[in-house]
């Protein structure tokens, strides 16, 4: 049995126990939130679950990269803009190789097979480069927010300022 057929056959279990390491990147607090129902009142969580569902399909196919690229973007964008570290932020693909490690290493150890996991920890790998380039390039998107929005800030003080000076030069002028 193939790495790709083991992983579809327990992909239910394993898309648990990664979403479970992700949320517990997370505080306890905001962990039991995420964990609790999906749907509007829950988006964050919501769309850990559908990417991981998502990544295992991506993984267990290896054949769309923009596909791919595309659900990593989704839970990326989460990611990024909370308070982790780029390692931080992009440790949930890591996460998966435990999680694999835990359900089949000693299996595949004594049966001789370790080279199919290894191989499959090399999709992973592939992911979290794509996953990187994503990071980046989202990171620069909120940067260059942040800063057109203090040049809107700064144009706004500065028109008020010149309405407030052209108010008060015209009482001057009176």
């Amino acid at each position: 049995m193939s790495m790709e057929e083991r992983v579809a056959a327990d992909r239910a279990a394993i898309a648990d126990k990664w979403v479970d390491a992700i949320l517990g990147s997370y505080p306890e607090e905001t962990r039991r939130i995420w964990k609790s129902g999906g749907g509007f009142n829950n988006p964050v969580g919501e769309t850990i679950v559908g990417c991981v569902d998502e990544f295992i399909d991506h993984l267990i196919a290896w054949d769309d990269a923009d596909a791919m690229a595309a659900s990593l973007d989704r839970l990326i964008r989460i990611r990024s803009v909370q308070e982790f570290s780029p390692s931080q932020a992009l440790s949930f693909l890591f996460m998966l190789k435990k999680v694999l490690r835990e359900a089949y290493f000693k299996e595949m150890e004594k049966a001789g097979t370790l080279g199919e996991l290894l191989r499959f920890e090399a999709k992973i790998d592939n992911m979290v480069m794509m996953a990187f380039d994503i990071y980046s390039k989202t990171r620069e998107q909120i940067f260059a927010m942040r800063v057109d929005e203090v040049k809107r800030a700064h144009r706004n003080i500065i028109r008020r300022a010149n309405c407030v000076s052209d108010v008060t030069a015209g009482k001057a002028e009176e």
